[in-house]
């Protein structure tokens, strides 16, 4: 099966350590949660995902159907990008805020010669207008699997708003171009896993 993963890591980690070396400042973990996610997009049309959202709220998951990217002869040009705007409530407790750090993607890609493959996402909080992306590229020929980190340039964090759970957008796009016409390749996204492991990803501040 032709997978591809997008694995939102959510941490504990301040933006940096006082110069006294005081504690850091982290939410209770069990005060953390996600409750609810609503998508829609050309790869992800609505009736053609699955979703399901643990018990706990601590992890997600997306099944995608139609989020396949393809280029070649015969291949209608509106199907060389496809996208998925993807909006994640996430609650957490108040007098805290937080920034997306990296993104893991896992996939496959088969591309001919020439045809270049791009897989983004750009991150932003509803009502604000401050935005980051993260993207990774790939160069054919192609034909296997692949495994890519995104970090976040810290110039260009952006923080959810203090006082409000805002909710966190996500619009991840694959799309290929080719100088050739007779090029072909495909790109897929067939699921989105998110989990909040208080490892790396995501880093916290108080307000």
């Amino acid at each position: 099966m032709l997978a591809s993963i997008l694995t939102l890591v959510l941490a504990t980690a301040a933006v940096a350590l006082p110069a006294n070396n005081e504690v850091r400042a982290v939410p209770d973990p069990s005060q953390v949660y996600i409750n609810g996610i609503v998508y829609g997009g050309t790869g992800c049309p609505q009736g053609t995902v699955g979703s399901y959202v643990s018990g706990d709220r601590q992890t997600f998951t997306l099944i995608f159907d139609q989020y396949v990217a393809s280029i070649g002869p015969g291949v209608a040009v509106a199907q060389s990008r496809k996208n998925c705007q993807l909006n994640l409530d996430l609650r957490y407790p108040g007098g805290f805020q937080y920034s997306i750090l990296n993104t893991v993607y896992r996939g496959y890609a088969g591309l001919d010669a020439g045809v270049t493959g791009v897989q983004s996402t750009t991150f932003y909080f509803s009502g604000q207008t401050a935005q980051t992306t993260t993207s990774s590229t790939f160069k054919g020929p192609m034909d296997s699997n692949y495994a890519t980190q995104d970090s976040v340039d810290l110039t260009s964090t952006v923080w959810s708003p203090c006082g409000a759970n805002s909710a966190l957008n996500m619009n991840s796009q694959v799309r290929l171009t080719s100088p050739n016409s007779a090029a072909r390749g495909q790109i897929t996204d067939d699921s989105i896993d998110g989990k909040i492991t208080f490892v790396v990803g995501v880093q916290w501040q108080k307000c």
